[in-house]
């Protein structure tokens, strides 16, 4: 049962009241009318009825997990052949910093021409998400690795990288991705 408000209250709340001016009612939206319905004529076949173009879909998100590499590559990348040119950890940052440092990461292995960035994230431990929060942390374990694949994907330098792979065990395994760079054209 909800309160009564004391004689001040209720004195102050008509003042309070007084000073407001409503705002002014809307129109009632007009309910649509009913298409006309086509008379038939004779002899002719009635038309189909004309629906709208299709909403413009959104240009296909650019997903480096699924990009192609050739043979020799993808079998040197899982034996751990391929030696990275440059590494980036991300424990400890918050998804937003996180992000910002790999874009600079990625800016800056560009300028220098390096082909394989290791991005040390850390991995989602199984039974990971059952745990308790601790210090009232709302970030799940594992947020920033799961954020790696649509960070790239919308990343500035999107255009500059060719895939993503798991990094082998002797470089992070589970915990660790090779970011695969566009090589320059400029040698």
């Amino acid at each position: 049962m909800p309160r009564r408000l004391a004689p001040e209250e209720s004195a102050l709340w008509k003042k309070v009241a007084a000073t407001v001016t409503p705002l002014p009612k809307a129109p009632a939206p007009l309910a649509p009318a009913a298409p006309p319905k086509p008379t038939p004529r004779s002899g002719a076949v009635p038309a189909a009825p004309s629906r709208p173009a299709p909403a413009k879909l959104p240009p296909p998100r650019r997903t480096h997990q699924t990009a192609t590499l050739d043979g020799h590559w993808d079998r040197r990348l899982r034996k751990g052949l391929v030696r990275p040119d440059m590494s980036i950890d991300l424990h400890g940052h918050t998804l937003a910093s996180a992000q910002a440092l790999l874009d600079d990461a990625i800016g800056r292995a560009l300028l220098r021409g390096a082909r394989v960035l290791l991005v040390v994230a850390g991995r989602l431990r199984p039974g990971a998400d059952r745990l308790p929060q601790m210090h009232g942390d709302p970030r799940p374990r594992g947020a920033i690795r799961a954020s790696l694949p649509d960070w790239l994907a919308f990343s500035p330098h999107a255009d500059g990288i060719v895939a993503l792979r798991p990094a082998h065990i002797s470089h992070g395994g589970a915990g660790a991705v090779y970011v695969i760079l566009r090589r320059s054209r400029e040698d």
